[in-house]
């Protein structure tokens, strides 16, 4: 059975483990690594912004989220390759929003690179609509919305 929980210190050495293997099939595409290869993943779980899904034989996946003033940034979700298909990123995303309800936010906010199609297409599928894309440090990034709402039931 797979926990949801907050990253610990230790998590950081398997936390980038799992960027450079969920994007490491972007970087010709890109011509560098993504962004989340390079986060500073200490940084991140010592102000308590990681969270992962954990099973008996380790992290699966991953998920950034940073509250802003009237959103939730998912900023990064990184799954295992060994782990992606099996719905890791979809509790993740889950997670994200039930996480912006809980802190009263009614929209959740994302950006992956425009390279990266299946992934536009699976946050689609989420209901995420695209609001603008832009360059920004050499990424051409696509942004989306989802307004969040506490279900009945």
């Amino acid at each position: 059975m797979a926990d949801l929980r907050l990253a610990i210190p230790p998590d950081v050495p398997e936390l980038q483990q799992i960027a450079v293997e969920a994007y490491r099939r972007y970087v010709p595409l890109i011509g560098h690594e993504p962004a989340p290869v390079g986060a500073d993943y200490t940084g991140l779980v010592d102000s308590e912004r990681v969270r992962v899904l954990v099973e008996d034989a380790g992290i699966l996946g991953l998920i950034v989220l940073i509250p802003g003033p009237d959103h939730l940034l998912v900023e990064n979700v990184a799954v295992r390759p060994t782990a992606q298909g099996r719905g890791v990123g979809g509790l993740l995303m889950d997670l994200a929003e039930a996480e912006a309800i809980r802190l009263g936010l009614d929209v959740v906010t994302l950006y992956t690179n425009e390279i990266m199609v299946e992934n536009l297409a699976w946050y689609e599928r989420r209901g995420y609509v695209e609001i603008y894309r832009s360059e920004q440090d050499t990424f051409r990034r696509v942004y989306l919305s989802k307004r969040v709402t506490v279900r009945d039931g």
